[in-house]
């Protein structure tokens, strides 16, 4: 059977920029983090939470429920209720996680070369992952590794990323070859990362009886149906403990944020932080090795929000240690990760193909009939 070619199907590329012969293939990261509204406002809210919660990948209700529920309820109650805590943390150069996750971006490209191009993408909100391969795809670049800011994989936030790359390659004529990144909770370099967050909070501020080790928590069917995330998480803390030499009565591993009425991965951070100090041990710190920025789950929901419930019931010595945000170890660890999985691509500095061959390339090709 032959390939249809009208105009309805023409329909489904995008307008590309045109391929230029003789031009040097490049190489791009695409460092992609959750996500933030626009503004600590309801509007930008109820776009920001309508983006989110519209992810299958992240609410696996079927859309027939869902729909009335998210558009019903969700999105004229919660926006207003999350706009004041977003206020709460936002900063001059926006909300805190878009703040880090550019600088991370910069202190990346800084550490791989001019050759290789780094930009910073949200999965929901702006600037949005197909925005950035747009830029990259207008700049020349021909190789795209992408680089999730989750350093442990789930399908709810690492597989979107891919579903968000893949959803704008489906209108791409010329797909970039394209690499993922699924997690790297274990590596060697994040880990000697959070270690020395830790120890750096110890030397300047006194260490805390007990450690609570915070992930973000996601639903416990996601478990039973084969997700790796809780088990990565607990490997993690306990590379983590091992590398600040702390016994297993040292630290707690909890998950927080949880979401609706359905059981969530446990235990859960602010009850056991509650528990903890009704039964007198009021002296905690927490810290929380899967969010590589600051954020509104870390600086509202735990900074804020556990603190306060911690000492309402009776705990008196409370500290939050930051997020490994702009540490030189951690942009440090970030190319480490790049550059593993960059292996076997040329930098086109070690290209052997030289301007002068180039030019008669491109020569050749225009004299066939090409049109760049």
């Amino acid at each position: 059977m032959g390939v249809r070619s009208g105009p309805k199907y023409a329909m489904r590329f995008e307008t590309e920029p045109p391929y230029r012969h003789g031009s040097v293939p490049r190489t791009a990261v695409l460092l992609c983090n959750l996500g933030t509204p626009d503004a600590p406002t309801a509007p930008a809210l109820r776009r920001y939470l309508a983006e989110f919660l519209s992810d299958q990948r992240v609410v696996e209700i079927p859309r027939l429920l869902w729909w009335p529920i998210l558009h019903g309820i969700i999105l004229r109650v919660r926006p207003k209720r999350s706009a004041a805590k977003y206020a709460s943390i936002w900063t001059p150069e926006g909300s805190p996680l878009l703040r880090w996750t550019l600088r991370q971006a910069q202190g990346l490209a800084q550490r791989l070369g001019p050759h290789v191009q780094v930009r910073a993408a949200m999965r929901y909100g702006n600037p949005s992952v197909a925005s950035q391969l747009e830029a990259l795809r207008a700049e020349g670049v021909t190789r795209v590794l992408v680089l999730p800011a989750y350093p442990q994989y789930s399908g709810t936030t690492s597989a979107s990323v891919a579903d968000a790359v893949y959803q704008w390659a489906a209108r791409a004529r010329w797909v970039p070859e394209l690499r993922f990144v699924n997690a790297y909770h274990d590596h060697p370099a994040y880990i000697d990362a959070l270690a020395q967050r830790v120890q750096t909070h110890w030397a300047a501020h006194g260490r805390k009886a007990h450690l609570i080790m915070s992930f973000h928590g996601v639903p416990a069917r996601t478990l039973e149906q084969g997700d790796p995330y809780h088990c990565q998480c607990h490997k993690t803390a306990r590379l983590l403990a091992e590398r600040l030499g702390l016994a297993r009565a040292d630290y707690t591993v909890t998950f927080q944020s949880r979401f609706g009425k359905a059981k969530w991965l446990e235990p859960y951070t602010e009850p056991t932080l509650v528990r903890m100090a009704q039964e007198g041990r009021t002296s905690a710190e927490v810290f929380c090795p899967g969010f590589t920025s600051d954020c509104l789950e870390t600086l509202e929901e735990i900074a804020m929000e556990v603190q306060a419930a911690f000492r309402e019931a009776g705990g008196t010595d409370f500290a939050y240690i930051e997020a490994l945000n702009d540490a030189p170890a951690w942009l440090d660890a970030l190319a480490a990760v790049a550059t593993q999985h960059m292996q076997g691509w040329p930098a086109p500095d070690h290209d052997d193909t030289s301007p002068e061959a180039r030019a008669a390339q491109r020569e050749a090709a225009l004299a066939m009939g090409a049109n760049n």
